[in-house]
């Protein structure tokens, strides 16, 4: 695999076990995923919040079915924010959501497992287009996956603003008819489902810029104004961790480009 790019801001979140294990409710309100009681899966995940993806994909690995959440998903945001390669982004996804897919078969009460399945697939078809994976029968698989992560664990907002996302992108790409018999994508869902999983994350940055997104994909340029505010309203937030000073770096590029 090519070479990882690092986070350049790791000592702006001097995390330690005490300090990761006080905050989990908040750093994890949207993945609901359940405080390790292992403290190697601890200290793996001490790593992911400083921003050492790379060090806590390794040391996720090596712990077996209990580390592959850490290390699935510090390999994800690597890929999501930092990989500035396209092409190597989209074989990062890829491999990604084997990985995820292998772990979801091996733990298939495991809600993050199929939610991280769905991530990752899914950013693999925005990439290849949105229309050929669908053709590819690749939106399918990223429904259920991220269904199966609600259904496991209705309070998963991560999942729910990615399943959002799906039926938005679906719409946006064959229309409402289409996207409603063919893929089961509805407007009103979407928008659900984004509400749902804002109540749980109303200061996320990454979850308000996929919403400002998809409204723009729903309702198109009657919405762009309250994109661009929803936009700012994410460009100002204090980030808790490495990934969520990503998801406030981008959006703050976003808004300047």
């Amino acid at each position: 695999m090519p070479a990882w790019t690092p986070f350049p801001h790791t000592a702006s979140y001097p995390f330690d076990a005490a300090t990761v294990a006080a905050q989990w409710n908040r750093l994890h309100a949207g993945n609901r995923e359940p405080l390790p009681e292992d403290p190697r899966v601890l200290a793996a995940w001490v790593l992911f919040h400083r921003g050492e993806f790379e060090a806590a994909a390794e040391a996720g690995e090596q712990l077996g079915p209990e580390g592959l959440t850490v290390a699935n998903k510090a390999r994800l945001i690597h890929a999501d924010y930092l990989e500035p390669r396209e092409k190597v982004r989209q074989e990062l996804f890829w491999d990604i959501a084997q990985r995820t897919a292998a772990h979801a078969a091996a733990q298939p009460q495991h809600a993050n497992a199929h939610y991280l399945h769905g991530y990752a697939l899914g950013r693999y078809t925005q990439g290849v287009s949105v229309a050929k994976a669908l053709a590819q029968g690749l939106g399918g698989k990223v429904k259920a996956s991220l269904e199966a992560a609600i259904a496991l664990q209705p309070a998963h907002a991560d999942a729910c603003i990615a399943l959002g996302t799906f039926h938005a992108e679906v719409i946006d790409k064959v229309g409402p008819l289409i996207g409603s018999m063919t893929y089961g994508a509805k407007k009103d869902t979407s928008l659900a489902l984004f509400a749902q999983g804002l109540e749980r994350l109303p200061h996320s940055a990454i979850a308000l810029t996929e919403y400002a997104k998809a409204l723009v994909m729903l309702e198109g340029d009657a919405k762009q104004a309250e994109a661009h505010r929803l936009y700012e309203k994410a460009a100002a937030i204090a980030p808790l961790d490495a990934m969520g000073h990503l998801g406030v770096e981008l959006v703050k590029a976003e808004l300047t480009a």
